[in-house]
């Protein structure tokens, strides 16, 4: 959690106290666009709830941006070269 809130001090308020690198950590992990729609759903939710609507819909464009990255480098990663407002999914085994 910690690391998290230090993360969105950097995104959102330019902070620069998040010093990670986000998508090596999300490479590994068996997800494609369906959890990365539900991730955003209730991203969206959470911001709307607990912020003011100019604060939440900021958080809410930043967290859109960072969702599209992660995709595609995910995507890029397993050799899936996506087009204009195509979205990865798995292959399923």
């Amino acid at each position: 959690m910690a690391r998290m809130c230090l993360f969105w001090s950097s995104v959102v308020m330019g902070s620069r106290r998040y010093q990670g690198q986000p998508m090596p950590l999300h490479l590994p992990l068996p997800v494609d666009s369906k959890h990365f729609d539900r991730w955003l759903e209730l991203f969206r939710d959470t911001a709307r709830s607990l912020c003011s609507p100019p604060a939440a819909e900021l958080f809410i464009s930043r967290a859109e941006n960072i969702a599209r990255s992660l995709e595609m480098g995910i995507a890029v990663s397993k050799g899936v070269m996506l087009g204009i407002d195509e979205r990865y999914v798995r292959r399923r085994l």
